[in-house]
């Protein structure tokens, strides 16, 4: 097993995330407690020690299944990280009772890593508001030692971190943000690890695999691959990408079955970072499969210029391109949670003004109707 050094502490690269552990008759729910230990003590037999769980995973239920697992273990031979569910403005005013609550589901007298969960458009305001008191509570729990290491989760975009940051950036001191080679471009994951670099915060990563997304590829991409290592499955590729940045410690990964555990320790037993032509060949691909749903917008920003209800079209744009290629999922809805009814997508009058000086042709008036209809599907 590959471990980082962090303050003086070992931890496995490979993180154990508690989000899709297996379950019964398909019900997310009712967690197979006894498949899930199978797993967990193969992980810790093979030297994972870092897992990390949440409030909301598997409907509240993570953490009491995780705490009654590695109850059997030394307390001191894992590292366990929960979180603030922030995700949920009705919890802001609740951050004493939820974080007393977590300690008894987890059976833990401390966490070793407690994070602000999601920060992102919908929340931002709600975090920085000192009338809720979170941050200052946490930052007690860290002082009195129930918290060891302080830090965030991110889905937002890089103004909504940078605004975070600006606040609270001396205080953390790890940073988890959604980073694999195809959201290296696509969802600024790059802009974003320099962010935390320029504060110094290592980086923790979720969804290195993007939902399974990266697991299997189109077959001239995946024979691209193995003809650069014969040995390597295509998950594995994403790991070795994430495995060469710098400033990545830790890389969670959901696992579901024992044999997602086993092939990701087996990739995990040695760093095998990519040299420049594998690479291009990972971002040419991931160029490729953003390619086929992707409107081709450059942010140049003449659109806005002539909206008569000025919407940030590019910004719209961008998330409808996220929505387009997840075929839905939490992102751009939760984004859009922070614009005003006004400057939403069903805002667009379909005047066509912004088409007429579009250098890329794009239908945005069409693009604005679709993105109105997929959002109200997935209400």
């Amino acid at each position: 097993m590959i471990y980082r050094e962090f303050q003086g502490k070992k931890l496995s690269a490979l993180g154990f995330g508690c989000m899709r552990l297996p379950v019964k008759n398909g019900v997310y729910a009712d967690i197979d407690e006894a498949e899930a230990e199978k797993m967990v003590d193969y992980a810790m037999k093979n030297g994972v020690n870092y897992y990390d769980t949440a409030w909301g995973y598997h409907d509240g239920n993570s953490e009491t299944v995780m705490g009654k697992i590695l109850k059997k273990y030394p307390r001191e031979s894992f590292y366990l990280a929960s979180k603030f569910p922030g995700y949920d403005l009705a919890n802001m005013d609740k951050v004493e009772s939820i974080f007393e609550t977590q300690l008894k589901k987890c059976g833990v007298d401390y966490f070793d890593f407690y994070l602000f969960h999601n920060v992102c458009e919908m929340n931002i305001d709600a975090y920085l508001d000192e009338k809720y008191g979170i941050f200052e509570y946490l930052a007690a729990q860290k002082k009195n030692g129930r918290i060891k290491h302080l830090g965030f989760s991110g889905h937002g975009d890089y103004a909504i971190l940078k605004r975070f940051l600006e606040k609270y950036g001396e205080y953390m001191e790890f940073g988890q943000l959604q980073i694999n080679y195809l959201d290296w471009e696509f969802q600024n994951a790059k802009e974003k690890t320099q962010l935390l670099a320029s504060y110094n915060i290592p980086v923790w990563v979720m969804e290195p695999l993007r939902g399974g997304k990266l697991v299997s590829l189109a077959k001239g991409d995946e024979a691209a691959l193995k003809a650069l290592r014969p040995d390597e499955g295509v998950p594995a590729w994403a790991f070795r990408f994430l495995q060469s940045i710098p400033q990545i410690s830790v890389i969670l990964s959901g696992m579901s079955d024992m044999a997602q555990v086993k092939d990701n320790i087996k990739t995990f037993a040695e760093d095998k970072p990519l040299n420049d032509a594998e690479m291009r060949t990972l971002f040419g691909i991931a160029d490729r499969m953003t390619g086929r749903t992707k409107l081709p917008c450059t942010a140049c920003r003449y659109c806005t210029s002539h909206c008569p209800k000025e919407l940030d079209i590019p910004e719209l744009i961008k998330l409808y391109n996220e929505h387009i290629f997840t075929d839905g999922g939490f992102i751009a809805p939760m984004a859009l949670l922070s614009y005003a009814d006004d400057k939403k997508p069903d805002s667009c009058v379909g005047c066509k003004s912004c088409e007429k000086v579009c250098p890329q042709g794009i239908k945005i008036s069409e693009m604005m109707t679709d993105f109105t209809k997929r959002l109200k599907e997935s209400d």
